[in-house]
């Protein structure tokens, strides 16, 4: 099966005042930018012979990892197990379902290494306990952040020959990763910004409660380098939530994700003096339908943050962390 969209771009200006390019990587099957990392990660095990037909893949994932692994397995005939925690959106969790996966929730962090600490644990002790399940570990996997270097980092030199600066979320850093190797390697005048959440810890910053899925991790991704990593900027879960807002009030449905970084790509160009002559795109990985019970709900912001983020009131903080010097044309 294909699984490759036509790209989209939107530019941003009208909505944020900014000139600064959203490539949107929602529309697959699965929703998701996550779709390109499980192919590729699939493939590899495929072309190393660890998988052979009925074979039962695992995973930790805190949601779109899941849903493209649900449907690059239940293409492929395989079975999988998502082991996902409480913040896992339930429209997430329906849809792994739906596509055939077995999802076990996790519902309580482990003292020190949080959610994702305690997901991985799970994980470790389900395959102990079937050792013919096969764990791809995307956290430590080379196939994730290759599947980017192989599709979004060449897509986007592509549809901006003279880029200056791309903003990828930082979750297992696999977008991330891919598209810095990339970009490295072909064109490095290109800075690459990570944009990660306050109470992540990739970038060594303190751990704090974290209530949206998707960016961040309570445990750092072995698969990040940072030194393929020009900058960082930490966005709030409440500037997440007020961007989204702001987006869907424009007529954009994005998740989460989206809303973080773009809430970052505009403090960065901001703090930085970027104007209308810089080229820049921000990759929005997934839609937000699955969020509709939760960003988009006002009774779950009541709920959940004291007070709720609804103001528009910015709370982003910029951290520079230059690896090397960079030049802008």
């Amino acid at each position: 099966m294909d699984f490759n969209v036509e790209d989209l771009y939107v530019d941003l200006r009208p909505s944020v005042g900014r000139r600064l390019f959203l490539k949107c990587e929602g529309f697959n099957f699965a929703g998701s930018v996550k779709l390109k990392a499980a192919t590729e990660m699939v493939e590899a095990k495929e072309r190393g012979g660890e998988l052979v037909p009925g074979a039962t893949l695992i995973e930790s994932s805190s949601g779109n990892m899941g849903v493209a692994l649900s449907v690059v397995a239940a293409s492929r005939g395989y079975r999988f197990v998502c082991v996902t925690d409480v913040r896992c959106t339930p429209a997430a969790r329906r849809l792994m379902e739906a596509l055939g996966s077995e999802v076990h929730v996790i519902t309580e962090p482990d003292p020190d290494d949080g959610f994702l600490g305690a997901r991985l644990s799970y994980v470790r002790r389900l395959c102990a306990a079937n050792p013919d399940y096969l764990w791809l570990n995307q956290y430590a996997n080379d196939g994730n952040w290759m599947g980017h270097y192989r599709t979004t980092g060449a897509e986007i030199a592509k549809a901006f020959p003279t880029l200056d600066v791309l903003f990828v979320g930082a979750g297992t850093t696999g977008t991330l990763m891919g598209c810095a190797h990339y970009f490295r390697e072909n064109q490095p005048s290109v800075t690459v910004v990570a944009v990660d959440a306050v109470g992540s810890v990739t970038f060594g910053t303190p751990s704090d409660r974290r209530l949206i899925p998707g960016l961040g991790t309570s445990v750092r991704p072995g698969i990040l380098d940072m030194s393929y990593v020009d900058d960082v900027v930490h966005v709030s879960e409440a500037e997440t939530v007020r961007m989204c807002r702001r987006l869907v009030s424009r007529g954009f449905l994005f998740g989460g994700s989206t809303g973080t970084v773009v809430s970052g790509a505009l403090a960065w160009m901001a703090a930085n003096g970027m104007g209308d002559d810089v080229t820049a795109v921000a990759i929005a990985p997934d839609l937000g339908t699955n969020y509709l019970e939760t960003i988009y709900n006002d009774e779950w912001l009541a709920r959940s943050y004291d007070p709720p983020p609804l103001s528009d009131q910015p709370t982003w903080t910029n951290r520079p962390r230059s690896a090397r010097p960079r030049t802008t044309r």
